[in-house]
């Protein structure tokens, strides 16, 4: 399987992603709102994008679908109940189901609601564990809530399914937040070693060359994971001194959202 990660240098800092067979030269381009971009690293590299998949509706995921479409043909691919909100859609897909990607690349669809409800992530089920996550996962962060979802499910997804993956699965969103997130991070654990570490490294950086995490750094540095950290509630209490002595992670995790919403 061949990723190839795509900058698009807009003001959302979007990130567009091509998953290729190296087989067949055939490819699968996730959220390609750079449709120009898109093509071009097609064209460039000799594939053929066959299939689009949209993690969720919002525009800035979707907005490339119809000049993808129009130049190559594409069927376009989202989650179930995303059809009314998305124009084109030719195949609705379920948790489980599976996209194929020429001979022998195959992508298997989370359902994973929270930042919005109709969601999608996409796990390899190739010998290269990857995670293509949207806006539900990001390096350091976790996706909002403001657009159609819901912080009790992300957190859900995060707990029941996200946690779960194997810890050297790679983690691709879409979109750069790394180093806002990283010092979010920091003020909610100020005495995280692994935050402190890496945000100089990736302050000011090029997000075109951005390091790619894996979901063991994520549980060390992302806060959306550290829901038990006596750091991170003994912080979490200063801005919420209601809490209890020992809240429930799922409290953490909601608290931790609405406080990420005002950073």
């Amino acid at each position: 399987m061949i990723v190839e990660r795509i900058w698009t240098g807009n003001a959302y800092r979007n990130f567009n992603y091509l998953i290729v067979c190296p087989d067949s030269g055939e490819a699968l381009a996730i959220d390609p709102l750079d449709h120009e971009k898109c093509l071009a690293a097609a064209k460039a590299k000799g594939w053929q994008i066959t299939q689009i998949l949209n993690t969720h509706e919002h525009r800035d995921h979707t907005g490339g679908n119809a000049a993808v479409v129009a130049a190559t043909g594409a069927k376009l691919i989202a989650h179930h109940r995303a059809g009314a909100k998305i124009p084109g859609l030719n195949r609705g897909v379920t948790a489980g189901d599976v996209i194929k990607v020429g001979k022998r690349v195959e992508l298997e669809c989370m359902d994973t609601p929270g930042h919005t409800m109709c969601h999608i992530c996409l796990r390899s089920r190739s010998d290269m564990k990857a995670l293509f996550c949207g806006d539900t996962l990001f390096n350091a962060g976790a996706g909002n809530c403001h657009n159609g979802g819901h912080p009790e499910e992300l957190y859900a997804t995060f707990v029941d399914q996200l946690a779960k993956l194997p810890e050297e699965t790679r983690i691709y969103p879409g979109h750069d937040y790394i180093e806002n997130n990283l010092k979010f991070t920091l003020n909610r654990e100020p005495d995280n070693a692994a935050a402190q570490a890496l945000l100089p490294k990736v302050t000011g950086h090029d997000p075109a060359t951005s390091i790619v995490t894996t979901l063991k750094e994520e549980r060390q540095f992302n806060t959306f994971f550290r829901l038990t950290s006596p750091s991170v509630i003994a912080k979490l209490r200063e801005s919420f001194p209601e809490l209890p002595d020992q809240p429930d992670a799922k409290t953490v995790f909601i608290k931790l959202r609405e406080l990420r919403n005002k950073w």
